[in-house]
C-alpha cells in the first residue's frame, strides 16, 4: 500500500482540479467532460485500492452518464456544436454500445470465475466466521460493510456525490447568471 500513495495523491489532486474546473467553466460542455474525467480517475484510484468490481461499476455509470449528459448539454446549450435529431442514427448507436458493453462484461467477468465445483462465495465464510472477533461490532451486517469492504461503500459514496456533481453542473446556468447580474450591480 505504501508504494502506491504518489499514484492516489496525484489522481487524488486531478480529481479536485477537475472539480473546480467543472464549477467555474462557463460552457456546460467543459463542464460535463471535467466531471467524467474526475469520475475516470476515481475509476482507477478504485483499481489501485483492490476494488476492481467498484472500478469496473464507476466506469459503467461514468460512460453512461456522460453519453446522456453530452446529449443533453448540446441539446441545451447554444455555444455546443449544431446537431439534428437522427433518431435511425441516436438508436443505432444505443444499441451498438449496448451490445458492445454487454459482451466486454461477459469476456472480463467470465475471467475470475471459479472452476467448476467449486464454492462461489467463499469470501463470505470468513466474514461469517471472523467478523465478529476481530471488529468488536455489535452488529455483524456493520463489521461487514465499514470493516470488511470500506471501500465498496466509499465507491457508492462517490458515485453519488459525481451524481450529484453532474446535475449541479448542468442545472448551475440561472444561478451562474444571477452570481454575474449581482457583480454588475
Amino acid at each position: 500500500m505504501e508504494n502506491i500513495t504518489p499514484q492516489l495523491y496525484t489522481l487524488l489532486v486531478f480529481m479536485v482540479v477537475g472539480s473546480i474546473v467543472a464549477i467555474e467553466t462557463r460552457n456546460l460542455l467543459s463542464a460535463v467532460i471535467s466531471v467524467s474525467a474526475v469520475g475516470f480517475a476515481l475509476s482507477i484510484a478504485f483499481l489501485f485500492l483492490g476494488a476492481p468490481d467498484i472500478a469496473i461499476t464507476q466506469l459503467v455509470v461514468e460512460v453512461l452518464v456522460l453519453i446522456i449528459l453530452i446529449r443533453g448539454t448540446i441539446l441545451i446549450d447554444n455555444t455546443a456544436i449544431e446537431t439534428h435529431r437522427d433518431t435511425l442514427a441516436v438508436v443505432t448507436s444505443l444499441i451498438l454500445f449496448g451490445l458492445l458493453l454487454g459482451f466486454g462484461a461477459m469476456i472480463f467477468g467470465s475471467s475470475g470465475f471459479p472452476e467448476f465445483g467449486e464454492p462461489l462465495m467463499r469470501v463470505s465464510r470468513v466474514y461469517v466466521q471472523t467478523g465478529m472477533p476481530s471488529t468488536y461490532a455489535a452488529n455483524l451486517v456493520t463489521a461487514i460493510i465499514l470493516d470488511f469492504r470500506a471501500y465498496d461503500t466509499l465507491g457508492e459514496v462517490a458515485v453519488l456525490f459525481t451524481s450529484i456533481l453532474g446535475a449541479l453542473a448542468l442545472l448551475r446556468k440561472d444561478g451562474k447568471v444571477a452570481r454575474e447580474e449581482v457583480v454588475s450591480a
